[in-house]
């Protein structure tokens, strides 16, 4: 059972996903602040000096119908830009390596096999089957 475990978590996917799950935490927690720090007062300030920030009441001067549209705007600009983060450092160049470490192997893609080599490579697993059961 132990032999088992360490199997699933030394394979290269559960490794990479936790990374990938600290990274982003971290990396979503510096663009909340940046956003949060730089892009709302820049927000708010586009609503004018009479008004408390982008924004509007949906009845007047009610504190609890204020609809705060910076709010809304700095989540999308959060999540957009830790998802960019995100691609260009991790997904990127873990599909590069898985690419080379393909290529260096010499592992094909199914899709880029023709015809003949997938019927030939049939016919070889057949005849491997064949010589492991003994008839030949």
């Amino acid at each position: 059972m132990i032999k088992g475990f360490k199997e699933f978590i030394m394979r290269g996917n559960v490794i990479d996903l936790a990374v990938a799950v600290v990274i982003g935490a971290a990396f979503a927690a510096v663009v909340t602040t940046i956003v949060s720090s730089v892009v709302t007062p820049l927000l708010n300030a586009a609503g004018g000096a009479e008004v408390g920030g982008l924004g509007f009441f949906i009845r007047e001067n009610n504190p609890a119908t204020y609809v705060d549209i910076a709010a809304i705007l700095n989540a999308l600009v959060v999540f957009l830009l830790t998802a960019a983060v995100v691609y260009f450092v991790l997904v990127v160049p873990m599909n590069a390596l898985a690419e080379r470490r393909k290529a260096k192997l010499g592992i094909v893609d199914d899709e880029e096999i023709s015809d003949e080599v997938a019927t030939l490579r049939e016919i070889r697993d057949l005849l491997a089957a064949r010589r492991t059961d003994g008839t030949l």
